[in-house]
Formats: structure tokens, sequence, C-alpha cells
């Protein structure tokens, strides 16, 4: 396949972009700086609204990935148009340039994220789940119907809710590990909340999969076994061999990064189930946590 990726500079983004080329693919990213004669890319300007809608034309499948990071920054009003705007433009952006187009590629898998259910408690979550009410709930609603058009015009849409995607690269686990190393990890407030995650291995291999499958609509991108915080905390601190007896106290990040950043992040409760991609055959590199974080953390020699 032919497929275009935005976001390509991404931890997800670079990830997939390998996993694709490694498969066979053809990969053209979509930049915002000047394109190279040489390089394999599109350039557009989101805010701008522009494209280069020739480019498009003929390719396969069209992965969007763009949006600023959400815990870049405390959430001031701004920074929360920030993250708003830079995910409904750029999808509107590409939905409205690949409905218009002549050749129209077969599937259109745009992110999202599981913030969309909000805090729900031990509530098992799937697709079919209604939103919640807090501003990532909110972000995420608007965020998918920027895709309606690409899907009005007969491309299959998916949308990617992605949970805790966990790397050495990038992300939570790097910010973690310090602590735990040095013995002085611990839950999160009471440690209840639970924790949708997926390895970045299985991410992109998630990804690649609905590019290729006849799934369509909103597709939860979480390994099968959620943990809540407290599990969480206990495997990874058997895993690096030290004790995590420091639990955290809500107040501390909620003053560090604002109360709604923080609960975001760190505190809201999404048990979240993958039910359509088990429904579709997707075979789970890590389905246990323990699997995944060692998989990680203690690779095996080469």
């Amino acid at each position: 396949m032919r497929v275009v990726v935005t976001g390509s500079s991404g931890l997800i983004g670079q990830a997939l972009c390998s996993h694709l080329t490694g498969s066979g693919h053809s990969v053209v990213r979509v930049v915002r700086s000047r394109v190279r004669p040489d390089e394999s890319a599109l350039r557009w300007d989101p805010e701008a609204g522009t494209i280069d809608v020739d480019g498009l034309e003929g390719v396969d499948a069209v992965v969007n990935l763009a949006g600023a990071g959400i815990g870049d920054s405390r959430w001031s009003e701004a920074r929360k148009r920030v993250l708003v705007e830079s995910r409904t433009r750029s999808t509107a952006l590409l939905a409205g340039a690949l409905a218009g187009l002549d050749l129209k590629p077969r599937v259109f898998a745009s992110a999202s994220a599981i913030g969309i259910y909000g805090e729900r408690a031990d509530e098992i979550l799937t697709e079919q789940s209604p939103p919640g009410n807090d501003f990532l709930a909110s972000l995420c609603v608007h965020w998918e119907a920027e895709a309606a058009p690409a899907a009005e015009a007969g491309i299959r849409v998916v949308c990617a809710r992605t949970g805790v995607v966990l790397s050495r690269k990038g992300g939570a686990l790097p910010k973690l590990l310090p602590l735990f190393k040095l013995g002085l990890g611990g839950r999160f407030g009471s440690g209840a909340q639970w924790w949708s995650w997926i390895t970045l291995d299985d991410e992109v291999r998630a990804i690649a999969w609905v590019l290729e499958n006849d799934v369509r609509g909103p597709v939860n991108l979480t390994a099968p076994n959620p943990v809540t915080n407290r599990e969480f905390t206990r495997v990874l601190s058997t895993i690096l061999s030290r004790p995590a007896r420091f639990p955290v106290p809500t107040f501390g990040p909620r003053l560090l990064l604002g109360s709604e950043l923080a609960d975001a992040l760190l505190f809201t409760s999404a048990r979240v189930r993958p039910a359509v991609l088990e429904s579709s055959g997707f075979a789970f590199s890590h389905a246990s946590l323990e699997e995944g974080l060692r998989s990680m953390l203690n690779p095996p020699a080469s």
C-alpha cells in the first residue's frame, strides 16, 4: 500500500512509519516544512487550510496522527484552544481534501483517544459506550466528528482511540522509571483508577491492522487487560526489583500541572476494552502488563 501519514515525527508516527516500511509499504509523510525534491513527503499548513491535494490522489490509505501534545504544558484557556484546534483543523482539512479526490483512498484512520470516555470508575467501556462530559471527552467528540466528510464520501473511516502508550522512547514510562529505579515510586492517589495501556509495538501493529482489515468507526487501541494504577505500580516495581513505598498524593501533581491536566493524565479512571480489535481477530503481542513491561525493560539478549 501507499500510505500517507501526518504526525510522523511523534512517538507513534515514527514507529508507525518504520513498521509500515518494514512491512513493504510505501510511506509518504505530510510535513509543514519545505519538501526537498528527493523527499517522499507532502506539504501542508492546517492553520492556513492548505495541503498538497494532488499528492493525495491515488494513495491507498491515510493515517492522521497530528495534534499538539496533551501533557506538554499546563492547561490555560489558550492552551486548551491549541489542543482542540490542532486536532480539529488538521482532521477537517484532511477529511475535506480526501472527500474531494477523484481517486480516493480506501481508508482514513484518524487518531482519537480514550479520553472520550471521561471519568468512569470501574465501568467496563467499549466502543459502544457514550462519551464523558469533561474537557478531553468534548475535545475527542469534536475531533472525531471532523472526519465525517471522508465517511460521507464513501471512504472507510476509523477513529483510533488510543490509551496510555508504553515505550522506553517516550510517553509516561520514561518519566516514571527514574523514581522507581531509586525505590521512590508509588501509586498515584488511591491507586484505584484504571489505566488502559498498550505497548508502542501493539499500537502501531493495531493501526496497520485497521488499514488492512474491514473495521470502521471508533476502535479502542488498548490492551485487553487494563490495570489499576496500584497494580501498575506493583508490576513495575517487581520487574525493577525495587520497593514502591511512596504514594503520590493527589495535591502534588495537581499543584505542579494544574488540577485538570493532572486528573486527566493520572487520576481519571477508564477501564477500556478493545472490543473491535478482539472481534476482528487482532492478536496482541503483549496482552498482559507484566509481559509488555518486561519486553521493554528486560529485552532478550541478541
